[in-house]
């Protein structure tokens, strides 16, 4: 078949449908994209220009089910019909990412998974890389798509976000650089409640990677130190550790309040005192930036420079304003019981906590004895909030329920006193009251203002 008679089709016109859809009409793909939802005018204007057939509030099965390859959003889930009928077809199914990888040409890929910390440790390295004047992009979950880049304005590294779901349909993806944070529990909804599921499709992201390859682990992780030992990983594996006995020659440790990071020869060493990101979990993702950078090349001062000058993401730890001496901060990007522990780990003052959002089968044990050694009173935003009532009414004195963020922010500033901070962590996701977590993120932002 040549390349002019194979067709594309595109499930969801958001990024990633979008850049696979520019980056196949760029190839010569017969192009079509189907949406079951209103496509946002930006992205509807993207695929008239480039004269890309599409279709919104409907799928219309047979323009679809006649695909050489599908591209599905990262959102849609196996279990919808549409997908039943395109497996039975026995269609190829793949990613955006994988899609992109395809075109990639001669270009690095530095890609960053975990359930906590990737869009951090994926801008630290972007930046770092941009500090050393790299041609590097910053793609994925984070930034522009991978496809979309790709045709748009290529570049020699790309710095790469991705989640669980960008690399459940990934044959031949293939990293230079992978990075795995942590495992925690986290959309076990789409994994059939069945966590091994979850954890295997994180390691989808060195299956394919060889010995030229690296795999920089966090060895401190029980979940990854478990599954690890039933993979064949074939990429020369590097880790990094809060133990400094636990790296072998080359890696990152945490020795005496100072971080190091050792690779091919040469050793950085730094206080964490100087790490602008603060917090025990930034330091293993700087640790694991770090590494990678290094792997690219870039010499140890240009890692101290950015470590000490950067700055941290919005909606995540950031902070948002001190009023009559209550300091809030927004974590809103905190979707999962886990990111709430590393969140109170790094509070210093007495909190009130603004949990709840879309449960996610979350297991609030894991933060029991944070909750009962940091937090005064919490605050629920959501429309179920019975999980949190069950974990937390013994342990909490005080538990409020609100329905939007600037009830939850009135009421979490009347429980706060000075010397408190207010922290928004909802360990849910935010699509019962929000478009989205940043969304979440700025309505608590602007009524923080508005007090």
């Amino acid at each position: 078949m040549s390349i002019s008679t194979q067709r594309l089709v595109i499930l969801g016109a958001a990024e990633s449908g979008v850049g696979a859809a520019l980056l196949g009409k760029q190839q010569g793909w017969d192009v079509f994209v189907s949406d079951g939802g209103v496509i946002k005018s930006h992205f509807k204007e993207t695929l008239q220009q480039k004269g890309i057939e599409f279709e919104e509030g409907v799928h219309t099965m047979d323009k679809i089910l006649n695909a050489t390859c599908l591209v599905k959003s990262p959102g849609i889930s196996e279990k919808v019909a549409i997908m039943k009928q395109v497996r039975a077809a026995g269609i190829e199914v793949c990613s955006e990412i994988e899609f992109g990888f395809r075109y990639k040409g001669d270009s690095k890929i530095i890609a960053i998974t975990g359930s906590n910390g990737k869009s951090t440790t994926t801008k630290l390295t972007y930046t770092i890389l941009k500090n050393a004047e790299y041609d590097v992009a910053m793609v994925g979950n984070i930034g522009y798509s991978f496809a979309r880049q790709i045709a748009e304005q290529p570049c020699k590294w790309y710095v790469m976000e991705i989640s669980s779901f960008q690399l459940d349909d990934t044959h031949r993806f293939r990293p230079d650089v992978a990075v795995l944070l942590n495992i925690t529990p986290d959309h076990l909804d789409r994994y059939d409640y069945v966590f091994d599921n979850y954890v295997a499709s994180k390691f989808r992201i060195t299956k394919q990677q060889t010995a030229a390859d690296y795999f920089i682990v966090n060895k401190d992780d029980n979940v990854i130190k478990e599954f690890i030992t039933t993979q064949s990983i074939h990429a020369t594996t590097i880790y990094f550790t809060m133990n400094e006995n636990n790296t072998g020659n080359e890696g990152g440790y945490i020795s005496n309040d100072r971080l190091h990071i050792d690779f091919d020869g040469e050793n950085l060493d730094m206080s964490i005192h100087d790490l602008s990101l603060k917090g025990k979990h930034n330091q293993y993702n700087s640790m694991a930036a770090g590494i990678s950078a290094r792997i690219a090349g870039v010499r140890k001062e240009k890692l101290r420079e950015t470590f000490s000058g950067f700055r941290g993401l919005e909606h995540r730890l950031e902070y948002v304003a001190t009023i009559r001496g209550i300091e809030f901060i927004n974590d809103s990007k905190a979707t999962n019981v886990n990111s709430v522990w590393f969140a109170l780990e790094s509070m210093k003052k007495p909190v009130v906590l603004i949990l709840g959002g879309q449960d996610k089968g979350n297991d609030y044990a894991e933060i029991l004895e944070l909750v009962k050694e940091k937090v005064k009173a919490i605050v629920c935003m959501g429309i179920d909030n019975t999980p949190i009532h069950t974990a937390f009414d013994s342990a909490v004195d005080v538990i409020m329920d609100t329905a939007n963020a600037q009830d939850a922010v009135h009421a979490a500033y009347s429980l706060a006193e000075s010397g408190d901070v207010v922290l928004l962590a909802p360990a849910c996701a935010s699509f019962d009251l929000f478009k989205n977590y940043e969304d979440r993120g700025v309505q608590f932002k602007e009524a923080v203002k508005n007090l």
